[in-house]
């Protein structure tokens, strides 16, 4: 038997692993992974792992960064011949004094000077700042609105004894929705409040007041305590304004002085400190009330170089430098394009509206008139479909649809995913979907028993059906867009301008069938194809050039009209803002309008309203129209904006670029009867600037309802609906739906007051109705330069029915 021997691995001979060579290529390893993306991400800078020394260094270099932008910032204040302070006090209650509440805060740093109703400096040399008061001496809201849309600090005076009446809070909501910089809270007459203890729960009260519009408005200043009084100067000469976007996109200016023209061949001067932008000779000017008018020159003003008299006086030197002229590329006050002859198109026009009414046989349904004989057929391009697909397959295989976005900003495309779904009236997205069905459908003979109705019998009829008649707003809620005809008026006739759609947010839209009905201006607007592109290239261009922010000049003013004189008041502040390139120009521009909820009526479309937005006010008719975006670019039209709602406005008037906050006022009068206290001015609605377009078509709509009067399973008669059976024919090809969403259309008439035959794809309801829709264009109207005080009581122009107006 063999003994048993112990014997070590050997160390010398090492196996190695075998070289896989079929995962060594990138081709391999591609065919391995099999489509699937790598777990691995490469790291950014900030995502990896720093280590203290840089984490430093970042933190110094973010402060660093912070605190130049700071200094660039404060920088328009500092020095002897910075910019001052822009102080607007406004007195909210009845017995509140601006001029007052001026005293107790300059009398708090023992500064001496006189207080003026109009604009006056004030130097602070305990913090080394300069402060312009503007004072609203007498509540306005024209006046309060203008100096708060200039002011750095903005001063709400309320007063112990007295509450603030609608008209401060018409004034407090007006200039939180126009834009307003820091602000700070006063109380008068707090020592009149007896007894002492009750003081803190007055201002308690007020405190909760103003947190109610303004949420960070926690702290109340009292002015007759001197230590609060110079808290609040303490804040005033050292707190940053935080500013207003949409005015520190302009230049703009508070005028200290105006220096008439003594002829007409003059200039009309302007002095003031320029903000926000560099201002170019350039760019036109919008001078507060006044207008806009062009620049003839920009000189230097500076209060330095001023030499002193023997008894005082102040005297500008006699030569004056000049900062900046106009070039040839000045924006011309024109507002509209220059009109040009274009005889094409005029022969083209001429010939669309003699021989197209006639020649047409049908409506309109989307880019086409139906049964029209004389028509040629339109030649359709072929669709490219793979080899050996049958005619019945190519059906199943869509074409690819390229989304024209309208040219909306983004803040308007985050509306279209809340838009309202589809209802059946909007086409063939809000139907339902066909029934299943047990059977094959059956054809039902066209001669099926039909009594006709005498004409007494019919209109007794016809009367109790539309005796649900009542208020017209209340109606638009119930029966929104539906229409009643005459039993004696062509629905053709007074529907000529309507047209079909078979779906409201795809079907195309033919604008040739348009030109003989718009405005003579229309192609004379402004046209924006990118608006995006064209506001990003106007506000880079007014970052560079102009007198810097910070100077003190002479703006000299062309063309100013000597009736402005008659009409300038020294104690009202008057304010200057340049406007960006084609600000001038008149196109269709677009806001968002909300409904305000503390205005409980509705707002009827085309109602005269007035207007604010940025430094200027117009006069509108507005459009009111759906929100969000659509492939085809066809917005309904509303004829109501009911509390609570949004929705377009759309008017035409000058174009304003970025979204710039927007205030609607409306002129109402008491009922009679009524005791009403209410102001001869409301503000009903705010908004914002979105982008203009010309090519957004705003179409009214029409329904035509009717009353199913025999229902044989999916076959209707109709009647009610039209009165003729010329008017049967002609909208025959319209396709027909019902409230519950069934849709079908019209098989053929019956006798001869407008009754006819439909078959539906699903069985209808009796307590259902039939309806068809028609839509026309609608044309916004022009807005006129608003001039005057806004509360000036004036008798409301009554409106006539624009709805019977619209339809002929």
């Amino acid at each position: 038997m063999p003994s048993a021997t112990h014997s070590h691995r050997p160390t010398t001979k090492v196996a190695h692993k075998t070289f896989k060579s079929k995962k060594a290529t990138k081709s391999a390893l591609r065919d391995q992974a099999k489509g699937k993306a790598p777990n691995e991400r490469r790291k950014t800078p900030h995502q990896q792992i720093m280590s203290k020394i840089d984490r430093r260094n970042q933190a110094k270099q973010r402060q660093l960064t912070k605190h130049r932008e700071h200094q660039k910032e404060a920088s328009v204040f500092l020095g002897r011949d910075g910019a001052p302070r822009i102080v607007a006090v406004v007195p909210l209650c009845a017995d509140g004094d601006a001029l007052a509440a001026t005293k107790s805060l300059n009398a708090s740093l023992d500064i001496e000077c006189d207080v003026s109703a109009s604009t006056f400096r004030v130097p602070v040399d305990r913090f080394k700042q300069k402060l312009q008061y503007v004072p609203v001496s007498q509540r306005d809201l024209s006046v309060s609105m203008n100096a708060a849309r200039v002011a750095d600090f903005i001063v709400f005076v309320l007063s112990a004894e007295t509450e603030v009446d609608p008209l401060g809070e018409l004034i407090i909501r007006s200039i939180e929705n126009q834009g307003m910089s820091t602000l700070f809270t006063v109380v008068q007459n707090l020592d009149k409040v007896e007894p002492a203890k009750a003081r803190p729960d007055v201002v308690k009260s007020l405190a909760s007041f103003m947190t109610h519009f303004h949420p960070g408005q926690d702290k109340i200043y009292s002015l007759d305590s001197r230590q609060e009084c110079s808290n609040l100067m303490r804040s005033l000469c050292s707190t940053m304004p935080k500013g207003i976007n949409w005015r520190d996109q302009r230049p703009w200016m508070l005028v200290d002085n105006v220096q008439w023209a003594s002829n007409e061949s003059d200039s009309t001067i302007l002095t003031g400190v320029v903000r926000g932008k560099g201002l170019k000779a350039d760019r036109l000017v919008h001078v507060g009330e006044w207008g806009t008018f062009q620049i003839e020159k920009i000189t230097a003003a500076p209060i330095s170089t001023k030499k002193r008299k023997e008894d005082g006086m102040a005297v500008d030197d006699v030569e004056e430098e000049v900062l900046e002229t106009p070039s040839e590329e000045q924006d011309d006050i024109a507002e509209l394009a220059p009109e040009e002859v274009a005889m094409d198109d005029v022969d083209v026009g001429d010939a669309m509206e003699s021989g197209a009414p006639t020649a047409k046989k049908g409506v309109l349904l989307d880019d086409h008139h139906y049964f029209s004989e004389d028509e040629p057929e339109r030649y359709e391009a072929p669709k490219k479909l793979p080899k050996g697909t049958s005619a019945y397959q190519g059906k199943w295989i869509l074409d690819d649809v390229s989304d024209s976005e309208s040219e909306f900003d983004e803040d308007m495309q985050d509306a279209q995913d809340e838009a309202t779904s589809a209802r059946p009236e909007d086409g063939v997205e809000g139907l339902a979907g066909r029934e299943p069905t047990e059977a094959a459908m059956s054809e039902y003979p066209q001669s099926e028993a039909f009594a006709e109705l005498n004409d007494d019998d019919d209109a007794q009829q016809l009367a109790a059906y539309r005796s649900r008649k009542r208020d017209e707003a209340d109606e638009d809620k119930e029966f929104p867009d539906e229409i009643e005809l005459h039993p004696h008026v062509l629905a053709r006739e007074r529907l000529a301008k309507y047209r079909g759609l078979k779906s409201l947010r795809t079907s195309p839209w033919n604008k040739e069938e348009d030109r003989p009905y718009q405005p003579e201006e229309w192609s004379r607007l402004l046209q924006i194809p990118d608006y995006q592109s064209s506001k990003n290239r106007v506000l880079r261009e007014a970052l560079v050039g102009g007198v810097a922010p910070g100077t003190r000049v002479h703006v000299h003013l062309k063309a100013v009209s000597s009736e402005i004189q008659n009409t300038y008041s020294s104690s009202q502040p008057v304010t200057l803002f340049g406007l960006l390139r084609h600000e001038n120009k008149k196109t269709v521009v677009n806001f968002d309008i909300t409904h305000k909820d503390d205005y409980e009526k509705s707002i009827k479309a085309k109602e005269e309203l007035i207007v604010q937005c940025g430094p200027r006010r117009f006069v509108i008719n507005p459009l009111f129209s759906s929100t969000g975006s659509s492939e085809n670019d066809v917005h309904k039209s509303y004829r109501f904006l009911h509390p609570g709602d949004a929705a377009i406005a759309t008017f035409m008037g000058p174009v304003t670029w970025g979204s710039v906050p927007a205030l609607f006022f409306k002129r109402v009068i008491p009922e009679q009867g009524e005791d009403d206290p209410t102001l001869p001015l409301q503000l009903v609605a705010t908004g914002t600037a979105r982008a203009p377009s010309t090519n957004r078509v705003i179409a009214k709509r029409a329904i035509l309802t009717g009353h199913p009067y025999h229902i044989h399973k999916k076959v209707v008669t109709v009647r009610y609906m039209f009165f003729s059976r010329e008017d049967v024919d002609w909208f025959k090809a319209l396709p027909l739906w019902t409230r519950r969403g069934r849709s079908g259309y019209i098989k053929e008439t019956l006798g001869t007051h407008g009754y006819f035959k439909a078959n539906f794809d699903g069985t209808i309801n009796p307590q259902d109705s039939v309806g068809v829709s028609l839509y026309k264009r609608m044309w916004p109207r022009s807005a006129a330069p608003f001039t005057g005080p806004l509360l000036e009581e004036a008798a409301v122009v009554g409106q006539s029915d624009e709805m019977d107006e619209d339809i002929q």
